[in-house]
């Protein structure tokens, strides 16, 4: 393995030496984890992880009830009909 040199803010090396003790590891281990964990790619193949990524375990996960409206052509225009407009309004 070669050998890395790091500054920390007194803060995060509290915290890291915290960790560490607590899992009876080397602090060299914790940041060598998190920094895999910081740097890994996530399932669609980018670094960053997005809005989908992060919800993931809830989609499909509340059920209104309710046909799919795509599917339902009158559903859908009654419930257009009944809820006009919902959130913020627009002022200009």
């Amino acid at each position: 393995m070669d050998l890395m040199s790091v500054k920390l803010p007194e803060v995060l090396r509290a915290k890291v030496a915290r960790e560490a003790r607590r899992r009876n590891v080397s602090q060299s281990t914790i940041v060598r984890e998190s920094l895999e964990r910081a740097l890994a790619e996530t399932k669609n193949g980018h670094s960053e992880v997005s809005c989908a990524d992060l919800a993931g375990a809830l989609v499909g996960s509340v059920h209104s009830g309710r046909t799919d409206l795509s599917t339902n052509k009158r559903l859908l225009a009654d419930t257009i009909v009944a809820k006009p407009r919902r959130g913020r309004q627009r002022h200009r």
